[in-house]
């Protein structure tokens, strides 16, 4: 290992990551250095880390590199992996323009949830196809106290607990994940919404995120949301025929969430590079001592 490690500090929403490139995938990511990497005191800190990695150098990405170039290795602030970030997407998609990767236009993004689809505009958004979500059967209930709500199941590559609220108070303070029940629904943890109605198709939310905490905003989790409230409000557009657009409000910021008949999901969202430096290797590995 060199003696400093490249990185960069970006976010989507306020939902921030830090950045390591690594093309070749030489570096050993380790969950404890992933989570030293994202200890907000004692690091540089950041909601997770977006390890960027060639397709054709990780194990689980070489099935897709004829489709997309770049994998995105994403984990969690604690050091788990995650199947999807969705606000990561966009930061990573900014990161390879930044990089002179790519250009604007359209480009493919390796993922644990498969390939995504993204479009970098000349207004500086990122809209991603967030592919199609799952709604698995069953009642699930989410629980903060003596308050409990029915939840919608929603899996967009990633697992999600929806639950609509009068107030997004009554999540509590989230740095603990609230209870969902059955256990069975969600074998690997879950990402858990609270939702509040703003307006017409105009939600505002809260999340906490599994392995991250409550963070400022959840991509995935906007899209779970927008899918459950068209189901809720009879907008679903495999029946109507007609898409349907949301527009989520998220502590960090707001997101347009479209869902098409087909049931593809489309994002988007800023995304930012804010920083971009060095990693003491020392450091780290005093950190992981």
């Amino acid at each position: 290992m060199s003696t400093r490690i490249a990185f960069l500090k970006g976010h989507g929403t306020e939902n921030d990551f830090v950045i390591v490139p690594d093309p070749e995938n030489a570096l050993d990511l380790s969950p404890a250095a992933v989570a030293a990497l994202c200890d907000r005191r004692a690091g540089i800190g950041g909601d997770g880390v977006l390890h960027v990695v060639r397709s054709a150098a990780h194990p689980e990405a070489r099935e897709m590199a004829a489709e997309a170039e770049w994998f995105m290795d994403y984990r969690n602030g604690d050091g788990s992996v995650a199947e999807m970030c969705g606000n990561g997407v966009r930061v990573f998609a900014r990161y390879l323009q930044h990089a002179g990767h790519v250009a604007e236009g359209d480009l493919a993004i390796a993922t644990r949830a498969g390939v995504r689809t993204v479009h970098l505009a000349k207004d500086g958004d990122v809209t991603v196809g967030m592919g199609r979500a799952r709604l698995p059967e069953g009642e699930v209930t989410v629980t903060v106290g003596e308050r409990s709500w029915p939840a919608r199941n929603v899996n967009m590559g990633n697992p999600h607990a929806v639950a609509f609220v009068a107030d997004l108070a009554h999540a509590g303070d989230l740095y603990t994940a609230p209870p969902v029940g059955p256990a069975a629904a969600y074998p690997d943890g879950v990402n858990v919404e609270f939702v509040v109605d703003r307006g017409p198709r105009h939600v505002a939310m809260r999340v906490h995120e599994r392995g991250s905490g409550e963070t400022r905003s959840c991509g995935t989790g906007a899209c779970a949301v927008a899918v459950a409230a068209a189901r809720r409000d009879g907008t679903d557009p495999a029946v109507t025929g007609t898409p349907a657009t949301y527009t989520v409000d998220l502590p960090g910021g707001r997101l347009v969430i479209t869902e098409r008949p087909d049931g593809e999901i489309e994002m988007t969202g800023p995304a930012v590079i804010v920083a971009e430096g060095e990693i003491d290797a020392d450091w780290l590995a005093h950190a992981l001592g």
